[in-house]
């Protein structure tokens, strides 16, 4: 976790001109004395971060260094098409992992674009549910998308409108829609591939 701040601490200066301790510590959910611990920590490991005093100062990186550390790790190429999608990443237990993708990406992009990012960042927002209704967020969520991720297959006693079984799927995809999830998954011993409401999900067993 440590490490990662420092990492996220280095994206966010490298797409900033310059950010109080303020600033970071309430993008990263940290106090503002951990992120003042994490810039002394970097500058000991040899990380040009100045620190400018006044009404406009904060912490900035020297003119022209960069960092190369931007690999994505496991969580955050799963966030990366959710980046434009905060409360879904949230949803699915991505929230962290989507802002450090999204980052990532901006600092490895030369100064104009990250300019322009932050742009259409500040400018644009994507909300998938409809005006006067609340987001259906089913209990079991994460653990589907773990089963999805990595292809396993789900045992779950499911509520139909005709009645509530236990049911075994091979889980294919997630889909979003005005706000409620949904599964692809191909029931044990069928071909056919059927979309499933997962709020109806009342119990879940991972398989293998």
């Amino acid at each position: 976790m440590k490490a990662s701040r420092l990492l996220s601490i280095l994206m966010l200066l490298q797409s900033h001109p310059r950010m109080t301790a303020a600033a970071l510590a309430q993008a990263l959910e940290v106090s503002p004395r951990t992120i003042l611990r994490d810039i002394d920590q970097l500058s000991a490991a040899g990380v040009p971060v100045w620190a400018e005093r006044g009404r406009e100062g904060g912490f900035c990186l020297r003119p022209g260094w960069s960092t190369q550390l931007t690999g994505m790790t496991e969580p955050e190429a799963h966030a990366l098409l959710l980046a434009g999608l905060p409360a879904a990443a949230a949803e699915l237990g991505l929230g962290g992992a989507a802002l450090s993708a999204r980052l990532k990406l901006v600092g490895s992009l030369p100064a104009p674009l990250r300019e322009q990012a932050a742009r259409v960042a500040e400018r644009l927002h994507i909300d998938p549910v409809d005006w006067y209704r609340a987001a259906d967020t089913p209990t079991q969520l994460r653990e589907v998308a773990e089963a999805v991720w990595h292809s396993r297959r789900v045992r779950v006693r499911y509520a139909s409108w005709r009645r509530t079984t236990w049911r075994e799927w091979e889980p294919l995809g997630l889909v979003l829609k005005a706000g409620a999830w949904y599964l692809a998954a191909r029931e044990a011993g069928e071909t056919a591939v059927r979309t499933y409401r997962l709020a109806s999900v009342q119990a879940l067993a991972l398989g293998r």
